[in-house]
């Protein structure tokens, strides 16, 4: 699984806006539906607040993943954030997070939905690429980065 089949230029944001856990999450579902044409902002908000309460998606290191199943979507579809403050979003290791990869995933896609989710966790596992991201001050060079084109 490549990175760059699920995000794009127009789905990458750099300094987006972070004050909270649910501010960051409407700000996912609002982003994704500017930027692909199958998804409801509201909809996809409850579902990634449905998602959420299970348990954090927030990974650690300063990451989170919020992911949700939605009927409708063709395709897994991913989006990149840099926010520009760091949020509480009740990640494993405590700490507040500022790198988030999010996904919306076809009802039946489950063996693409967790070969996506592996591939996400091994880019941002290493704390070079962390740190790239992090320094990036424009949207192409994030998501560069994130598709390994850096």
């Amino acid at each position: 699984m490549n990175i760059a089949d699920v995000l794009s230029p127009d789905r990458t944001r750099c300094d987006a806006p972070g004050v909270s856990k649910k501010r960051v999450l409407e700000f996912i579902a609002d982003f994704f539906s500017e930027h692909t044409e199958f998804i409801d902002a509201n909809h996809l908000y409850h579902e990634l607040l449905k998602r959420e309460r299970l348990g954090s998606t927030g990974i650690g290191e300063g990451i989170a993943v919020p992911h949700c199943r939605l009927s409708g979507c063709p395709r897994i579809t991913g989006i990149l954030l840099k926010l520009n403050s760091a949020v509480d979003f009740d990640a494993i290791d405590g700490e507040p997070v500022d790198l988030i990869f999010a996904l919306v995933v076809p009802d039946e896609q489950n063996d693409e939905h967790l070969q996506t989710l592996s591939a996400i966790a091994e880019l941002l596992q290493s704390s070079e690429v962390r740190q790239q991201l992090r320094s990036c001050s424009n949207n192409n060079t994030l998501y560069q980065i994130a598709i390994g084109a850096h």
